[in-house]
């Protein structure tokens, strides 16, 4: 499949945080990176340095571009799940007009549970996918609810409070009704058992055959079938509700085209205005033909400083891996940071060429691979408050060998993270002695960053389809093998000899440390996120274990990775990382091999087999000595807020950006300002 986003997922990047650009001025030592922590979450916020000295006209296409983002933050909500909005706004309307006593524990549960929602984006753990445990009862919320304002609640017309909680509740308090966001268990009807919003009254095997009867194998350059739209069933016939003004999320994508025309006004370049401008059609007829054309134009924009995701991107959240959650990231080029992520980009045809796997799934000539460290402006929908630290785009393969792709690393993300995780205990925790420490301290920042950079810039941009291969061959296993394979490139290449020749890294030790973390974090600690008794479900996840835990098993016999006991406690050992690499480079020829040739059995068996399970024992071991660190697992931003400065006639004269905003204060305004859609969207 087609997945290109790395999300801040891993331990790893959170606590030894993957470096970044290192802010040395006095106003970067002086900034809070945190805000607070709650349930299993830590608020952080960036800095948006550089923007100060911005041309006025990219300030103002950066605000425009902001005020798009942020429109279309229901849309999300909506996607997640279909009483998502009721739900929000009813936790709001109780949050801001309760006039009992709020310092009782189920007010207080009542609040965090409200966060979580924010933060997910719906009643679902954003990543765990598993439905909240509300730490208030139904009675009280009912009596809260019947206390404020009834004109402040997501009321249908003539419908009551109590018809209102009656229709909710289940949603809310029953642990059997729509458990889980996206279900990725085998052998089950993954539509549905899955409560995210992109099916209605379909089962898996419809959904399969309606799409499968819309592709040609013969077309070498197919649109993205479903990708923006909601497959439904009306008196017995299989249909979509597709997403465009006049259809489905129509309100809100009015209001993005609105911000978008005026951001077209500004353009930096005249390829910048037809790629604003072919995105605005797109969203005005939901024509999926049009996408791949702005997608096309997105690409070959490479002289615009001010860059933009906007639109229905990375399917994860879907459970057949089609139908594209909403999200936007508005950044610009850090201009010093990128000359790493240039150097490996103009390489890109050197590692292509030597890659382990098979000449007949190699491209034989790569193009258009463009690389940059960006600074993040706004994070938006399923970028928000959970972002990425890197990104590479466009998803559609066709693209990507015709046209090649962009790939990003979000300098100014990383470098929060590094901030935030400075001194937190994590590595004198897990790590097994001081060599690994040392490594890890001297190392892990450059050689984290460099993983990134070639999981995005090279690693999904690498390796071609057979001819006549569907793209969607993998169904829901895709997404875990797309990330295996990346990732693998990256490990496989972060050891090469020609990472020092290029100057990239400083010797042929400095690898050890990315190795030793990536081990760890795939073995032991992301187990962190798993609750007990739950298998692992997130793709990024999945694809971590499975890398960890393949190379752990082949390479027994050698005892190339150990896990060993000291004080009574699990750590990792690796005894031979040359052969670790080997055994990378075999795990990636085959990953390589399944997803050219589209081969889901073995995908499957891989998955299943190394990706999924869960030790119980060394699961409880993990969670018990992560609590004592009082660390949360998950990590988000609040955004920076800009404002508009104008003259006497309404002309913008200049656009500001504090920092100061709190994490309820932020998502109250969002709810406030950027609340497009209708409670229930059908």
């Amino acid at each position: 499949m087609k997945k290109q986003i790395i999300t801040v997922a891993t331990a790893l990047s959170l606590l030894t945080a993957c470096g970044g650009i290192q802010k040395t001025t006095a106003e970067a030592e002086n900034f809070d990176y945190t805000v607070e922590q709650f349930a299993d979450l830590q608020i952080l916020r960036y800095r948006v340095p550089g923007f100060e000295s911005l041309s006025l006209n990219q300030k103002k296409l950066v605000y425009y571009l902001t005020e798009a983002a942020l429109q279309g933050r229901d849309i999300l909500f909506d996607q997640n799940g279909k009483y998502n909005l009721t739900i929000r706004r009813m936790l709001e309307a109780v949050y801001l007009g309760y006039k009992g006593y709020r310092h009782t524990p189920e007010f207080k549960a009542l609040e965090v549970y409200l966060k979580r929602v924010w933060f997910s984006s719906g009643i679902h753990h954003h990543y765990g996918c598993e439905k909240f445990v509300p730490g208030f009862t139904s009675d009280f919320f009912k009596q809260a609810l019947l206390s404020v304002d009834a004109s402040t609640l997501p009321l249908a017309e003539g419908q009551s409070v109590e018809q209102l909680c009656e229709e909710v509740f289940p949603v809310i308090f029953d642990p059997h009704i729509m458990p889980k966001r996206v279900n990725q268990v085998a052998d089950e009807d993954l539509v549905l058992t899955s409560a995210c919003n992109y099916y209605d009254g379909v089962t898996q095997k419809e959904a399969e055959d309606f799409y499968n009867a819309l592709k040609d194998p013969k077309d070498e350059t197919p649109v993205s079938y479903g990708l923006n739209s909601r497959l439904v069933k009306i008196d017995g016939k299989v249909q979509e509700k597709v997403w465009k003004i006049g259809g489905l999320y129509g309100q809100a994508l009015e209001k993005i085209v609105y911000w978008l025309k005026k951001a077209e006004e500004v353009a930096e370049t005249p390829e910048q205005k037809s790629v604003i401008s072919k995105l605005i059609t797109f969203y005005e007829t939901g024509d999926l033909k049009t996408f791949d054309e702005y997608a096309i134009l997105w690409v070959k924009d490479l002289n615009s400083r001010i860059d933009f995701v906007n639109g229905f991107t990375e399917s994860y959240g879907d459970p057949l891996g089609m139908k594209a959650s909403w999200e936007s990231l508005v950044n610009f080029k850090d201009l010093d940071a990128t000359r790493r992520t240039e150097l490996i980009s103009s390489n890109a045809q050197w590692f292509e060429d030597h890659s382990p796997v098979e000449k007949q799934f190699k491209k034989e000539t790569v193009k258009g691979v463009s690389a940059k460290v960006i600074t993040a402006a706004i994070l938006a929908g399923d970028l928000y408050p959970a972002t990425a630290i890197g990104i590479n785009l466009p998803n559609a393969n066709w693209i990507r060998s015709h046209h090649g792709s962009k790939s990003v690393t979000i300098g100014n993300i990383t470098d929060a993270y590094n901030k935030a995780a400075h001194g937190n205990g994590f590595n004198e925790e897990f790590v097994y002695g001081q060599t690994e420490l040392q490594l890890i301290d001297k190392y892990a920042d450059l050689t984290g960053d460099l993983h990134t950079d070639l999981h995005e810039c090279l690693g999904h941009g690498s390796g071609k389809l057979l001819p006549g291969i569907d793209p969607d061959a993998l169904k829901a296993y895709g997404s875990t093998i797309e990330e295996t394979r990346a990732d693998l490139f990256g490990l496989y290449y972060v050891a090469d000899s020609k990472l020092v020749e290029l100057g990239l890294t400083p010797n042929a030790e400095a690898y050890k440390a990315e190795y030793y973390t990536y081990l760890m974090n795939g073995l032991m600690t992301q187990l962190v996120r798993i609750e007990p008794g739950n298998n692992v479900e997130e793709a990024h996840m999945r694809n971590r274990q499975l890398i960890a835990r393949w190379v752990y098993e082949k390479g027994a016999t050698d005892k190339v990775v150990e896990m060993m006991k000291k004080d009574g406690k699990t750590y990792i050992v690796v005894n031979d990382y040359e052969k670790l690499r080997t055994l990378f480079g075999q795990l990636l020829a085959e990953v390589q091999r399944i997803k050219s040739t589209g081969d889901f059995v073995a995908a499957r068996n891989l998955v299943e087999t190394y990706a999924v399970k869960v030790d119980p024992v060394l699961h409880a071991e993990v969670l018990e000595r992560y609590k004592k660190l009082n660390l949360a697992p998950y990590k988000g931003f609040v955004n920076p807020k800009y404002e508009a400065v104008t003259d006497a006639k309404g002309n913008i004269t200049d656009v500001t950006v504090t920092y100061n905003e709190g994490y309820a204060e932020q998502m109250l305004r969002y709810s406030r300002d950027y609340s497009t859609l209708p409670a229930i969207n059908n």
